[in-house]
C-alpha cells in the first residue's frame, strides 16, 4: 500500500493523470484509467488498488494523523452536525456507521467515495496512508 501511495504522490500535480484515475469511479469511463494504472504498476484487474488510486485522485490532500474515523469526525465538526434532542446519532455518525456495516464490493466502495467527496467539500484532509488493502 505504501508503495502505491508513494507512486501516487509523485503524480499528485499531474492533472491529466489524476483526471484519468478518477475515471475509475465511472463504469463507462473506466477504460481511461487503464494507462494511468499501468504507469503506477497497478494491474487493471487489481480492483482494490485501482479504487484506492481513484480515491487518491479524487481528494489527494492527506494528513499523517489519525485514521478514516478521524477524517469522518473532522467532517462532522466542519459541517457543524449536532445531536438532536433525543441524543440520536448525527448525520455524519450515521453515514460512518452505515459505512462500517456495508458489504464488501460496490456498496462499500460507494460509501467510501461519498465520504471522500464530503471530506473534499469540507476541506478536510484524508488519512489514506493508514488504509489497508485487504
Amino acid at each position: 500500500m505504501s508503495r502505491l501511495l508513494e507512486r501516487l504522490r509523485k503524480y499528485k500535480d499531474d492533472r491529466a493523470m489524476m483526471a484519468n484515475l478518477r475515471c475509475i469511479h465511472v463504469e463507462s469511463k473506466i477504460h481511461r484509467a487503464w494507462p494511468a494504472l499501468n504507469r503506477l504498476g497497478v494491474a487493471i484487474d487489481d480492483n482494490v488498488s485501482a479504487y484506492v488510486a481513484g480515491l487518491f485522485a479524487t481528494h489527494p490532500e492527506e494528513t499523517p494523523n489519525g485514521n478514516f474515523g478521524t477524517t469522518c469526525k473532522s467532517i462532522e465538526q466542519r459541517r457543524g452536525d449536532k445531536r438532536s434532542d433525543d441524543n440520536k446519532l448525527t448525520p455524519t455518525e450515521r453515514r460512518f456507521q452505515h459505512l462500517l456495516t456495508a458489504e464488501t464490493g460496490a456498496e462499500l466502495n460507494n460509501r467510501v467515495l461519498r465520504m471522500i467527496l464530503m471530506a473534499k467539500s469540507q476541506g478536510v484532509q484524508s488519512t489514506m496512508q493508514n488504509w489497508r488493502l485487504t
